[in-house]
């Protein structure tokens, strides 16, 4: 056994290089008969002695029928990109960034300055984005990005992806790899020869497998797959992009031959025309290419918004368009009462998707693209990337039947008012739509995050238990639950427990949750941060909070005639009556005068007590910064039950290493060494 053991263990060292060598390198060094031989050879030896290693090539042809897709939370979130559309746009996000360093810069006098910014250009790949985990050089999860903070665990079908390294070199810790997996078009036009379905597109074809429950058929559309970014890295660190690269090429990654370092914007500019040009003769889709800046103290300064970090930018292609007949137009309701066009147009394959329905924002949209009298006639479409195709105009001077432009609330009956270029309907508690929007939006994860809530919660919530705005929410009981269909007694007690819970929710969601108009995330965060207070939100007049960042004229009437609405007060009203607290996340004060200001720790191993995030808090409290990873730069690192390579590299740079919690309990208590 011993001896067939170690035979299998050389198949499979030998068959992973082969395979890093063909899939990854695309430099083969063995031909396909020598190769299956030892392949065959590895599957023999499995079958006779009962044994399969966690690594052998032979796990890669997918496995059994998965039951369904596992949440997965990534311990870095992966940020969505700003996009750049045209010159401007790119230029627009430079003098933002150029901005931003020498803000920095100003205020950190005793640091040493940031660089001015130089540049990275890569392809942006259209396939799905994957989040590979590897912990001691070991494959352990992969994930897709899900809302970028959540993903789906999809292991098992990227297993099947053979440029995937499943072990790499790095065994000192855990990293998390972010990369796009893809099918290539030279494979896709091979797969559709012999297909019973021929697929549309490479794009739907790679996300396709890599979602099915079935990791078999993920093995059969032979996907591939490009790494770029390391976003979690615990044990390693980088100075700039191109140490990263590198560290992902020296551990088998497969990275995308196509990357170029740019002094200036100007340089860039030059370079997003080249990738224009060249993109038809790739074997594989891109939407673009994404900008970075190269050095990495520089991307940590400058962080992120509540969407995109500051430091890159996506450069999308133009997208593609197609002509087509515009058969009807009909009238949707938002949850702001907005009333919205939906065109319907004769079906057509445009970017390898099949349209049906197309965007019109508004009666003012309509006038602009000369489209009153367009209906049965040809009109041009737009579609760029994932987003609703929309109409440019007519494609044609041939007239058609007018589009009718609603006097009264498709849902409600109600009549319309007109406000600018959008038609509204103003009666807020009695238009279905609208008040199942503002509740669905009011339970979102964003918002008050009220686990298990869906839109169809909230359409049932309305028929049934007659809730008519987010603060009958909270005056439901057990017996209105349990009552419903679908509803047992554990899913009502659930649905009970996700409201109380909810309840505790700081300003910043709450003030999300009401959809305030004009105003996201950024802007309600803002407003929580700066007034502390809900009343004192809802007391503060335009001319005040124009003075505050991002706030215009627009937007501070929003706020104010928002605040000022009685049905809005007295929903608000009943709320904080049933519990809702709608309190300002207290920030804690951070201490000047304790041992670990403004130095910087490393934590690892176990601790008998705290947390790792409890220490981390207790740490920052007092002025700490936290890092995963040691250097000469580290100044303490604290070292909990089966702390490893970090506790060797501490002592070996001779760095004040605390293995006592009671010695760290100690220190954060006091307020001088």
């Amino acid at each position: 056994m011993n001896a067939q053991l170690e035979r299998m263990q050389q198949l499979v060292a030998v068959i992973t290089e082969h395979n890093y060598r063909y899939y990854t390198l695309d430099q083969p060094t063995i031909n396909d008969v020598d190769y299956d031989k030892l392949y065959d050879e590895l599957v023999a030896l499995e079958a006779a002695s009962g044994i399969v290693l966690p690594e052998s090539p032979t796990q890669r042809v997918g496995g059994e029928l998965l039951k369904g897709f596992e949440p997965y939370k990534h311990r870095a979130r992966l940020w969505s990109l700003d996009k750049a559309q045209n010159a401007e746009d790119l230029l627009a996000w430079n003098t933002r960034l150029l901005r931003a360093v020498a803000d920095y810069n100003a205020k950190h006098p005793d640091e040493e300055p940031l660089p001015q910014p130089t540049y990275v250009v890569e392809l942006k790949f259209d396939g799905l984005t994957l989040n590979l985990t590897y912990e001691d050089g070991e494959l352990v999860q992969a994930a897709t990005r899900g809302n970028g903070a959540v993903g789906e665990g999809i292991l098992q079908q990227v297993r099947t992806i053979r440029s995937v390294p499943l072990t790499i070199p790095f065994n000192d810790g855990i990293i998390e790899v972010q990369g796009e997996g893809i099918m290539q078009l030279s494979v896709l036009a091979k797969y559709n020869e012999t297909a019973v379905e021929p697929l549309k597109n490479a794009r739907n074809a790679a996300a396709g497998a890599l979602r099915n429950l079935n990791p078999k058929v993920t093995a059969e559309r032979k996907l591939n797959a490009f790494f770029y970014n390391i976003g979690y890295a615990d044990g390693v660190s980088f100075s700039d992009h191109r140490e990263m690269q590198q560290f992902l090429r020296d551990n088998r990654f497969k990275v995308n031959p196509y990357v170029t370092y740019k002094d200036t914007i100007e340089e860039v500019q030059a370079e997003l025309a080249h990738v224009t040009e060249q993109r038809e003769q790739l074997d594989f889709l891109i939407d673009g290419a994404v900008v970075k800046v190269v050095d990495m103290r520089t991307r940590e300064a400058l962080g992120y918004t509540d969407k995109f970090p500051r430091w890159a930018v996506a450069f999308k292609f133009e997208a593609e368009e197609t002509t087509t007949v515009l058969e009807s137009v009909s009238w949707e309701v938002g949850r702001t009462g907005k009333i919205t066009p939906v065109a319907r147009v004769e079906a057509v394959d445009l970017a390898g998707v099949t349209v049906q329905n197309c965007t019109l924002n508004n009666i003012g949209d309509i006038e602009r693209k000369n489209l009153k009298h367009a209906l049965g006639t040809l009109v041009t479409i737009r579609r760029s990337n994932d987003v609703i195709p929309e109409i440019l105009g007519k494609a044609d001077e041939e007239p058609g039947k007018e589009i009718v432009y609603p006097t009264e609330c498709p849902s409600c009956g109600t009549e319309l008012e007109q406000r600018g270029a959008h038609l509204f309907c103003n009666n807020k508690l009695g238009c279905q739509p609208q008040i199942i929007g503002r509740i669905t939006h009011f339970a979102s994860r964003d918002a008050m995050d009220i686990d298990t809530f869906s839109v169809m919660t909230a359409d049932q919530l309305y028929k049934d238990c007659d809730v008519r705005d987010p603060a009958d929410l909270y005056a439901l009981t057990y017996d209105d639950l349990i009552k419903l269909e679908r509803f047992g007694e554990k899913k009502a007690r659930k649905l009970l427990d996700a409201f109380e819970k909810s309840k505790d929710r700081d300003l910043s969601a709450f003030l999300f949750a009401l959809g305030i108009p004009n105003t996201g995330k950024a802007t309600t965060k803002m407003l929580a941060e700066h007034y502390g207070s809900l009343d004192a939100i809802m007391q503060a007049q335009a001319d005040e909070l124009v003075t505050l960042p991002d706030i215009g004229g627009i937007v501070a009437e929003s706020i104010v005639g928002f605040f000022s609405d009685p049905i809005i007060l007295a929903s608000i009203t009943r709320m904080r009556e049933l519990g809702v607290k709608a309190e300002a996340e207290q920030q804690p004060v951070v201490r000047q005068d304790s041992v670990f200001s403004g130095k910087t720790v490393v934590l690892t191993g176990t601790l008998p007590t705290l947390s790792r995030d409890e220490a981390a808090k207790k740490l920052e409290a007092c002025g700490a910064k936290i890092s995963g990873s040691v250097s000469k730069k580290t100044d303490f690192v604290i070292a909990g039950e089966s702390a490893g390579s970090k506790l060797t590299k501490a002592r070996e740079l001779g760095i004040t290493v605390i293995e006592e919690e009671a010695e760290l309990l100690r220190l954060l208590g006091e307020t001088s060494i």
